[in-house]
Formats: structure tokens, sequence, C-alpha cells
């Protein structure tokens, strides 16, 4: 090889290394018990302080709590455990149900990371599993909030590599809870549509839809009673010791409720945050 030809190659590959991002260092696990997905770069940032509620706060919800709870606990203790789907009405605690439940096995003592990744990251979920799997000394719960897909989105076939793993398989320390509005996680129209418009309609639905039934366990929630957003709203004031008379809770509670036409744990907490604020209450 000529010698300028030699000289070249080696100032392409100095600068391709110049350029090159560095080798970013593992992430430090123990600085933690929370940590958020990032990508472009990959990274896993620590969270200090989760946003959450205590456990003990979730009303409406106890069929899907003690059942989440354990098979929870079955895993942090290193035992079979099953990814769970928590699907239905909007604002009935799906994602606080999980932050609640994590924060709850952390404080019985067990070794529990949880990782939020977004919707939208979902294509590197490769390359997170990697990082987790390598870290097996740690057990690992695996968030995504408010999952759907729309007819035109390729997101749930990453998806897959979660729920079945592939040829490597699912690493054993890692486990996925989902929530969102839609048990199989994408609008009843469009499934009628694929129906009526593909050229095998069992084919072009069953692909999607069965994305929903890898999830071992599948939690509902629903709309909440009157009495139950009372008793949230009563819970709020209790932890928090924002004290007023019950008569004035109820009446000004219910009419909160009729303006926003709805009544849910997210539309509870909105009224608390309103009566504490007007109580002088600083919520921490």
């Amino acid at each position: 090889m000529p010698e300028f030809e030699a000289d070249a190659l080696a100032r392409i590959a100095s600068a391709l290394e110049r350029i090159a991002p560095a080798a970013r260092p593992a992430p430090d696990f123990e600085a933690a018990d929370a940590f958020v997905w990032h990508v472009a770069p990959d990274r896993l940032d620590p969270v200090g302080r989760v946003n959450r509620v205590d456990l003990s706060l979730l009303v409406a919800v106890d069929r899907a709590r003690d059942t989440l709870l354990a098979n929870t606990r079955q895993f942090a203790r290193g035992l079979p455990a099953n990814n769970a789907l928590l699907w239905g009405a909007r604002g009935m605690g799906k994602s606080s149900l999980v932050k609640a439940v994590h924060a709850a096995v952390v404080a019985e003592g067990h070794d529990l990371k949880i990782v939020e990744l977004q919707r939208e990251d979902l294509p590197s979920v490769g390359r997170l599993l990697s990082i987790l799997r390598a870290a097996g000394d740690h057990r690992f719960l695996l968030f995504c909030d408010d999952l759907s897909f729309s007819h035109d989105d390729e997101h749930y076939k990453s998806l897959k590599a979660v729920l079945d793993g592939g040829v490597e398989g699912r690493p054993g320390n890692v486990v996925l809870y989902a929530t969102s509005n839609r048990r199989h996680l994408m609008p009843r129209d469009m499934i009628e549509n694929e129906r009526s418009s593909a050229i095998a309609p069992s084919e072009a639905v069953e692909e999607k839809v069965s994305l929903s039934d890898r999830f071992g366990l599948w939690l509902g929630f629903h709309p909440c009673s009157q009495d139950e957003f009372l008793d949230m709203i009563q819970g709020y004031c209790a932890a928090h010791g924002v004290k007023i008379a019950e008569d004035r809770l109820r009446a000004e509670a219910i009419e909160w409720q009729a303006t926003r036409g709805a009544r849910s744990g997210r539309v509870a907490w909105q009224f608390f945050v309103d009566l504490a604020g007007r109580e002088g209450v600083p919520l921490a």
C-alpha cells in the first residue's frame, strides 16, 4: 500500500475514534431504587424521589392491589412471577398502584428496582434488557405507562421482546408491568376495521390483539362509586392533616365531580389539592 494511502487511512481512523462516543460506565444500581431509561445516548438516570402515593390511600382497587402485591413479592423473592397488564378506566390508579406496590415491597427489605420505559423508547428495549440482564444481582420491575398502539404503529413488535424474550428469553431478573386504558392495547374501531378490510381478517387482528395475551396477569380497573370517591378524599384529608366538616366536604366534593363530569381517583386528588390550597395546608 502506498505510504500516502496508509497515512490517510490512519488519519481517518484517528478522526473516527475522536468523534465516537466514549463507552458509558455501567449504571450504579446502588444509587437509587428507581430509574428512568433514556436514549441518545442510552442511559439509566436514578430518581431520588418517586412521585407516588402510599398503598393505603388507593381505594376501590382491592382485588388488583392484592394480586399485584402478591405477584411482586414473589418476584422480589426470586420466585416465578407474571408480567402484568393493568387496564381500564382513566384516573383510577393504575400507574399509582404500580409505584405504590414497588414502594411497599422495597419497604419490606427486598432489593427491587423500578425502571420506567417510555412508550416511544420501546424500540430500544433490547439494549435496556442487555443492561439489566448483566446486573443479575438485582431484580427489576420494568414499568411502561399508558401503553397503546395505533393501526400503523410497529412499536408493539419491540414489546414482544420483553414478553417473549426471543432466543435469549426474557431476563430472569426482569418483569414487565404496563398500564393502558385499552384491554387489547388498541382502539376497538381499529380492531373492527382490521377484520373488515384485511385479506385474512383473523390473522390481521390476531397479530396485534394477541399481544395482550402475553401478559400473565390482566387487572381491570373500573369507575368508582360516589361513596368510594368520597372515601378517597377523606383518606387524603386524614393523611395530610386537612380538617373539614364532613357535610361541607361531601357537598363540595359532589359539586366538584359534577363540574368535571366524572368520578375517579385522579378527580378526587385534584379536588383535594384545591381543598388543601384553600385551607392553607401545604402538601409535601
